[in-house]
């Protein structure tokens, strides 16, 4: 798509998943790619497939590297990284400072370094990958889901103030998507996520139609909306509905 090609890309957490499906989409569209992750190994793997650029790190601090890597400045933006921190308020102190740090301030900090960039020149795309948590809640996970609430918010805020200025924004609020990290949620994953999970292309598909088409929300599992207008119009019988959700994870787990 002309929005893409020959667009300087950066996609963090793109070692596997979601962000490896985003960064293969974008290089087939024809952009430049720099493919970041943690893990060396994985990003070198990603980049090595598609013909980009690995960068290896912290997603919090790689926006000054991919710009000396592509030799500029980056058109646009995917804040994929993330962690899926479980448990409630008994979570360790240090599992909710990760979920805050990764799952937000990750993208406050690329925000800070890219947007009066962005602004100087007019244009600017910033990519958030949320999750329908963001917009609902997952149950059993109390750090993630209010770190991506947080997330989601962000995304928001950047879309109202940037956008009569050059700068768009999408935020990307998939339920379960075929990943190690779906892998890794166990017995709420299973009730929650599993039956309806899609592939990570079909995130990347969803990304792709909501850029052509100017829209914020990316929703590959469009029943989303539905549950979050229900959510706004009845609260308390969606949060009735959540709260079986929860029962039901006690009961299979043997809780009750």
């Amino acid at each position: 798509m002309a929005a893409v090609r020959d667009k300087t890309v950066v996609v963090t957490g793109a070692g596997g998943g979601i962000g490896a499906a985003l960064a293969r989409r974008f290089a087939a569209e024809g952009a430049r790619v720099v493919v970041n992750d943690l893990d060396e190994a994985k990003a070198q793997r990603t980049a090595d497939g598609i013909g980009a650029i690995a960068v290896a790190g912290d997603a919090s601090a790689v926006v000054p590297a991919a710009r000396e890597a592509l030799g500029g400045g980056i058109d646009i933006f995917c804040a994929n990284a993330g962690v899926g921190t479980g448990g409630g308020p008994d979570a360790p102190e240090e599992d909710w400072a990760l979920a805050w740090d990764v799952n937000v301030m990750a993208h406050v900090r690329a925000a800070r370094e890219l947007v009066p960039e962005w602004l100087a020149r007019g244009s600017g795309r910033f990519i958030s990958t949320v999750s329908a948590a963001g917009l609902l809640t997952m149950v059993a996970a109390a750090p993630y889901s209010v770190t991506k609430h947080g997330a989601y918010a962000f995304a928001e805020w950047l879309s109202l103030t940037y956008r009569h200025r050059g700068i768009d924004v999408h935020a990307i609020c998939p339920q379960g998507v075929r990943t190690d990290m779906l892998a890794a949620t166990g017995t709420a994953g299973d009730l929650v996520l599993t039956p309806t999970a899609v592939e990570p292309e079909d995130v990347a598909e969803a990304l792709f139609a909501a850029m052509a088409e100017g829209r914020f929300l990316v929703l590959p599992h469009p029943e989303v909306a539905d549950y979050y207008t229900a959510r706004a119009a009845e609260p308390d019988r969606w949060l009735g509905g959540m709260n079986h959700l929860q029962q039901k994870l006690e009961q299979a787990e043997g809780r009750s």
